[in-house]
């Protein structure tokens, strides 16, 4: 029943898709707009075509006739939410294991499945992602942007990463039978000229942004440690800066986020052996912090952690901990919960998890939309201004005051098409 509702709300976006003429004018008449910034009661949107024509006061917002309007009464509408940690090749590991997905799972299977995902994370009113890693399914994410892009499919717009890029040994799946040759997670690549080819390689492949691992579980006993040197880093980060890429690195150690900030990455993803130290080289360096909160509390809770019930794990301990200096040192926070490690379509969970572990409410919004299209460089999105691409999403109540109405979705909105109603 669940997949044939997908298809049939699938055709009818794409029956839309076609009907709607290009000057085609929505009024969208929400209580309040939160406009990536602020929130104001009794503001109104007019759409006309893909981008928003006008923004304000109800009583200053005039629809010409003829146009479609849309009653959205008791709720918010703000710009479509980003997510900035994405994989929507991967599915949750408590229901197939991640060396299990990228190791039994056909590339065709993990097509359709982030074809879903896709879906499920539009209708949630995350209208744009960035996706951190194909994780094994080779440059795949480029081939499903494409085909979001020409309406094939629908789903959300992509920033891709395609394969990533580990160090040689670091990564897994693990081979225990060295003459077997088996698919691994990530490009491997060694020293400062092969770093350099796999940056360019996967630009040339469609790369948006650049991922890293900087550390990863290779040390004694899986024990986290660094795997480039930072003259390999500092090689990677200008080979796809000077082609205008982003550089985002997966860390999880002290020395692996020294390196990467003295490298001046994009983004740390994680940042689990932040100190205040290093978020004072960051802050000063404008390099942003993608927490992934709602990742280690689901690891957490598929090994048998009851969130409200048990004591906090170690790594929920340390999440606390980094979070609350990178907000003291005034790092610049993106929102990203890693989905996929968690169910696509719950990506709101990590808001839910940022203003429970003590960030303001309307900055977990700014988080979601402004902050990350200024981090990601998006510059006519996450706001609700005339100009800006009509992506929007409305939810019912106030998520200042309540977070959970995050996951009452009434109304999405994408590059002006009502995908969700």
């Amino acid at each position: 029943m669940k997949r044939s509702l997908i298809t049939l709300a699938f055709i009818i976006c794409c029956l839309q898709l076609l009907a709607q003429p290009a000057e085609y004018y929505t009024l969208l008449k929400p209580d309040r707009v939160f406009d990536g910034e602020q929130m104001h009661p009794g503001w109104w949107v007019l759409v006309k075509g893909n981008h928003i024509e006008a923004v304000g006061d109800a009583s200053q917002i005039k629809a010409p006739e003829g146009a479609r309007i849309i009653e959205l009464k008791g709720t918010t509408l703000m710009p479509g939410l980003i997510e900035g940690h994405s994989h929507l090749f991967l599915h949750p590991y408590n229901e197939t294991s991640w060396n299990e997905q990228v190791l039994t799972e056909s590339r065709a299977e993990r097509i359709a499945r982030a074809t879903v995902n896709a879906w499920e994370t539009l209708i949630a009113g995350f209208t744009t992602v960035r996706d951190l890693g194909t994780e094994g399914a080779a440059y795949d994410d480029v081939g499903l942007k494409t085909a979001i892009n020409k309406h094939v499919i629908s789903g959300p717009r992509m920033l891709v990463a395609t394969r990533a890029i580990v160090a040689t040994g670091s990564y897994g799946p693990k081979n225990e039978v060295p003459e077997n040759m088996i698919t691994k997670g990530a490009e491997e690549s060694d020293g400062v000229d092969g770093i350099t080819h796999a940056v360019r390689s996967q630009i040339g492949h469609g790369a948006d942004l650049v991922k890293i691992y900087v550390d990863y579980r290779w040390g004694p006993n899986e024990t986290p440690a660094p795997t480039f040197t930072e003259d390999e880093l500092k090689v990677a980060v200008q080979v796809a800066k000077s082609s205008g890429r982003m550089v985002a690195v997966h860390s999880g150690t002290e020395e692996g986020m020294r390196r990467a900030i003295a490298a001046s990455v994009t983004t740390i993803e994680h940042g689990d052996g932040g100190t205040p130290e290093l978020f004072k080289l960051m802050k000063e360096k404008g390099i942003a912090l993608c927490p992934t909160l709602a990742a280690t509390e689901a690891i957490a809770s598929y090994k048998g952690w009851r969130k409200d019930i048990d004591p906090q794990t170690t790594g929920i301990k340390q999440k606390h901990y980094i979070f609350t200096e990178a907000m003291k040192a005034g790092v610049i926070i993106c929102m990203g919960g890693d989905v996929g490690v968690f169910p696509h379509g719950d990506n709101s969970r990590e808001m839910i998890l940022m203003a429970e572990y003590g960030m303001k409410p309307i900055d977990v919004l700014r988080s979601a939309t402004s902050v990350n299209a200024s981090v990601f460089k998006l510059s006519n999105l996450g706001n609700i201004k005339a100009g800006y691409l009509a992506d929007m999403v409305a939810v019912t109540g106030n998520p200042v005051e309540d977070m959970k109405v995050l996951k009452q979705v009434k109304l999405v909105m994408k590059d002006g098409i009502v995908v969700k109603e």
